[in-house]
């Protein structure tokens, strides 16, 4: 059902304002309208073609390209599946070679060590050997119980020589 608009333009003269013409016909606006609008709307259509086109296609390039990069990527794992034995070895070898060379200096730093408690440790042991000697010399040729400033030591050999 027109509107009251669309009634109304029925009236709308179908000319430029002037003396009345014989035989005019109201305008049709609609008609102008849908005739004026027509050739850019089918420029739209074929632009519109166009766009499902180029989406289309980069749809199936984006595919495309999803499959190769998918491809490359099990390469690049398959690849490194099979060098992961040889950098295995190759990190343990390296990482042997730093624990012996950290081996190596810690003996080394041992070795220094000791020789310096040794240098440290020979003047006194030879005091240290006399006294113990001297005092092992006097136990032994004290007779027995020879006075109250005897250490009380339990003997652990009879002098027979059998276990106390």
């Amino acid at each position: 059902m027109p509107g009251f608009r669309e009634f109304l333009a029925r009236f709308r003269p179908a000319g430029s304002p002037g003396p009345a013409v014989g035989g005019a016909v109201p305008a049709d606006r609609s008609a102008e309208l849908a005739a004026e609008l027509e050739p850019p709307l089918a420029l739209l259509d074929d632009a519109a073609a166009e766009a499902t086109a180029i989406r289309e296609a980069a749809s199936r390039e984006a595919a495309a390209r999803r499959r190769a990069a998918t491809r490359q990527a099990e390469r690049i794992v398959r690849t490194a599946r099979e060098r992961a034995p040889e950098v295995r070895r190759a990190t343990a070898a390296r990482l042997g070679e730093q624990d012996c060379a950290a081996a190596a200096r810690a003996d080394a730093a041992a070795e220094q060590a000791l020789r310096e408690t040794r240098e440290r440790a020979l003047p006194r042991t030879r005091d240290l050997a006399a006294r113990l000697t001297a005092q092992a010399v006097r136990e032994l040729t004290r007779p027995p119980g020879s006075g109250p400033d005897e250490p009380h030591r339990g003997t652990p050999w009879a002098p027979d020589g059998s276990p106390g």
